[in-house]
């Protein structure tokens, strides 16, 4: 039951995903951070199995890390995002990852943006997107709130609206989200959203 969706506002882009950790009918950790930093302005918020999930964005993030090692320039987002779309599509005909990406970033001279990119490697520039059973819900919240050239303030306002609504409509919600943000200043977690303490971090 994951739940991962972003957007972009005036000046930055906003992401935010579930926490939870599940398999079956178990729940392994509440506490699982599906947004990883791929660089100092990148976000990649990713869904999926979860082995296909945490092999793919970290064999992305060292090889973007790699690229600005070698050439001493980072990639723009918008080569980040074609550099995952073709290792999913060259993986789709060999071992395919069932994994699904929204990619984020800001660069000097375009500023934010906000990348789709499938487990069939179909790649969209978006203003909006979501994955996973949550989408159902948040992508109908964003049609009716989301507009462009939104502040912090009343994407946060819209995100939490999602989250919402997520938790009163789906029949096995995810109790915690996690939400990061983009902008001119760099990539950071802004704020998370906890019903549900991980039990080991409750014990401790």
């Amino acid at each position: 039951m994951e739940c991962v969706f972003g957007l972009l506002g005036n000046g930055f882009a906003i992401v935010a995903a579930d926490t939870l950790a599940a398999h079956s009918i178990l729940v392994h950790k509440s506490n699982e951070d599906k947004i990883m930093v791929l660089d100092s302005h990148k976000l990649i918020a990713a869904s999926g199995e979860s082995g296909d999930r945490v092999q793919f964005t970290e064999y992305i993030q060292k090889n973007v890390a790699l690229y600005q090692f070698r050439n001493g320039i980072p990639l723009t987002t918008a080569a980040a995002a074609n550099f995952t779309r073709g290792e999913l599509a060259t993986a789709l005909r060999k071992n395919p990852y069932f994994v699904n990406i929204l990619l984020a970033g800001y660069d000097k001279e375009t500023g934010p943006s906000l990348y789709y990119i499938d487990y069939i490697a179909t790649l969209h520039k978006v203003d909006k997107g979501a994955f996973g059973y949550g989408s159902y819900f948040s992508l109908a919240m964003m049609d009716r709130h989301y507009h462009s050239g939104m502040t912090v303030e009343e994407s946060i306002d819209l995100v939490d609206k999602c989250i919402i609504e997520i938790r009163s409509r789906l029949v096995v919600a995810p109790p915690n989200f996690v939400i990061k943000i983009v902008d001119k200043d760099g990539a950071r977690e802004y704020a998370r959203r906890e019903s549900v303490k991980d039990a080991a971090v409750a014990a401790a």
